[in-house]
């Protein structure tokens, strides 16, 4: 791990440990050390420059969850410490709503939800970021359907036109990291599929995952068995039917002890014009930034095949980017 502290044993340590030293044990002070003065981090609803506003959003987030602890299930990792290190880093958080802030007046409701984040890594700081939590999950547990959270975001931001406007990739800011990840046989065979399910080959869910297969995807959904994969991912591509679907980036691992597995960043840019998990067509320009990750394995020998998925995105950011378009506030 040269230019990184000694006290991390490896990369996914070192993510791991910083990430607790940030949020759990408040060490705010630590972004100064562990983050980059001109970070980029991207989510699904903004893009927020250089770590002040960084160390900024991080308090607001435990003044209205001061309990929240993130719980990393796993890190999936390419590159080297020489050239940089780029993460991606799956994170189960729970936390009570017992502040006020950009979820409303606080509720009390316990959570519990994902995050996937990729982050880039260099001369022991992170410099770029790529941030999706699953708000669908959240809002939900606060008792808010997703479009309607996303319409009463938009009139406490100041209705239309002074509400923030989600992400695209149109607004990116370059940052440091310019990598696509490895080459690498899970990697790849976890693009193919997807490419496939985003091709409409919806067949390719029975031939190459797990008839047991254990799915948690946006929203909170847990599902067990194919037909919740083939509900969920065929409802999303039925609503952009035409978009764009782009693989930005692609990373698989066989680590001791763990299975196979892969995380892959992609984007769905184009027009809500289908019905499907996003209602009534509207016409709608969106993007989508996602991550998925997966584990391989075979219980017959011979066999291997997607055991478990894990695939996040920001409905209410899908939500907002139509709710702007149609004015429908």
């Amino acid at each position: 791990m040269k230019g990184f502290n000694p006290k991390f044993d490896n990369f996914p340590d070192y993510i791991i440990g910083i990430t607790k030293e940030i949020w759990e044990d408040r060490g705010l002070a630590t972004l100064h050390e562990y983050y980059a003065p001109d970070i980029v981090v991207r989510s699904p609803m903004n893009i927020v420059l250089g770590n002040q506003n960084v160390i900024g959003a991080t308090m607001a987030t435990l003044a209205e969850f001061p309990d929240r602890q993130l719980l990393g299930e796993d890190v999936i990792w390419s590159g080297t410490p020489e050239e940089g290190l780029l993460s991606s880093h799956r994170i189960l958080t729970t936390a009570t709503h017992l502040g006020d802030g950009v979820y409303g007046k606080a509720t009390g409701k316990k959570l519990a939800y994902r995050v996937i984040a990729d982050c880039h890594a260099k001369n022991n700081a992170i410099d770029d970021e790529w941030l999706i939590r699953d708000q669908g999950a959240i809002v939900r547990q606060m008792g808010w359907d997703p479009v309607e959270y996303a319409r009463d975001l938009i009139k406490r931001e100041g209705g239309l036109e002074a509400s923030t406007k989600p992400f695209t990739p149109t607004i990116d800011q370059v940052g440091p990291y310019k990598g696509r990840g490895n080459e690498n046989e899970w990697g790849a065979r976890h693009a193919d599929i997807l490419t496939r399910i985003m091709n409409a080959d919806i067949t390719v869910i029975k031939s190459e995952y797990d008839r047991a297969v254990q799915s948690e995807v946006a929203g909170g959904i847990t599902g067990y068995g194919w037909d919740p994969v083939e509900r969920f991912w065929m409802g999303l591509r039925a609503s952009f039917p035409s978009a764009k679907f782009q693989i930005e980036h692609q990373v698989g691992r066989e680590d001791s002890y763990l299975s196979p597995r892969s995380a892959i960043r992609w984007g769905l840019t184009g027009k809500h014009e289908g019905w499907g998990s996003f209602g009534r067509p509207t016409g709608a320009n969106v993007h989508i930034m996602g991550a998925s990750h997966v584990e391989f394995g075979a219980i017959k020998p011979g066999e291997i095949k997607l055991r478990r998925e894990w695939t996040l995105f920001d409905e209410t950011a899908v939500w907002k980017q139509i709710l702007l378009q149609t004015g429908d506030v």
